[in-house]
């Protein structure tokens, strides 16, 4: 029987003394797809009908960081020990290389797993996220509901769907989708995940000490899909155009009523994006 985001069972790899929780499955050719998740979120927080319809033309892997979830050890407080641990479980599974999708702060962690190991990845995916020393400015409103310990369903449409009433369902529809799986479930992170996130957020968008802001983006030299919501209240969607200025060889797509989780309002349409940008 083949494996599916709702069967997929929780396995571990260990590196350096840390058990790494990660979920393997989906299509045994080409190059595998690697997703690094957002603030405090874990394996269960993915769209199956995303992770499903990435993984019929590929092997999708879903990923739990140093103490988040179900993996062990201590959180990491900066997104470049995030990245140097992203790059040794990529090569204790034997994965030569690997696509990498990178949602919200885990698409910090994405970007310098491509700047310190630029050989391990192929293609790069970029979801609400932006670069060091970016745009800090957030929705007011949104800082009461992001601090909160566990976010009910209305917390999560608010901070990363749209404002119409379609965005809302779109909204209710993937929170119904993301409790699908009920065995094997990944446990919620620790309130030390936050703090520990927290803080490699704030040292990561310190203006740089010398230089222009963006210049180190120009490393990345790789296809890049950069993709966001047109009205992000996480993380400020004008970062997704610093993403576009100055990664050489990337492309932006903005999702209109849609915020900080634009691939999970339009699953479908970002499903037939991403694989195109995949597979061509």
């Amino acid at each position: 029987m083949s494996l599916s985001h709702v069967t997929a069972p929780t396995q571990y790899v260990e590196v350096d003394g840390v058990s790494y929780a990660y979920r393997r499955w989906g299509k045994k050719c080409g190059t595998p797809l690697f997703l690094v998740q957002h603030f405090r979120g874990g394996l269960d927080h993915w769209d199956p009908l995303m992770t499903d319809g990435l993984a019929e033309g590929r092997e999708v892997i879903l990923f739990n960081g140093r103490g988040v979830g179900a993996s062990s050890g201590t959180p990491r407080r900066r997104f470049e020990d995030m990245a140097d641990d992203i790059a040794a479980v990529i090569k204790a599974l034997d994965l030569p290389v690997v696509d990498l999708l990178g949602f919200s702060i885990g698409g910090f962690q994405a970007q310098e797993v491509v700047l310190r190991h630029p050989r391990l990845v192929r293609k790069l995916l970029l979801l609400g996220t932006g670069p060091r020393s970016g745009d800090t400015t957030i929705d007011p409103e949104m800082v009461p509901v992001a601090t909160k310990p566990v976010h009910d369903q209305d917390d999560f449409v608010f901070l990363f769907f749209g404002r119409s009433e379609a965005a809302k369902q779109a909204g209710r529809d993937f929170w119904q989708r993301r409790h699908e799986r009920t065995v094997d479930v990944d446990p919620l992170s620790s309130p030390e995940v936050a703090e520990a996130q927290w803080e490699a957020y704030l040292a990561y968008m310190e203006p740089p000490a010398e230089g222009e802001p963006f210049e180190h983006l120009k490393a990345i030299t790789i296809p890049t899909l950069v993709v966001n919501g047109i009205r992000d209240i996480m993380i400020a969607t004008v970062n997704s155009f610093y993403l576009g200025q100055n990664i050489p060889n990337s492309q932006v797509i903005l999702y209109p009523d849609a915020g900080h989780g634009s691939q999970f309002q339009y699953p479908e349409r970002f499903l037939k994006h991403a694989i195109q940008f995949l597979d061509e």
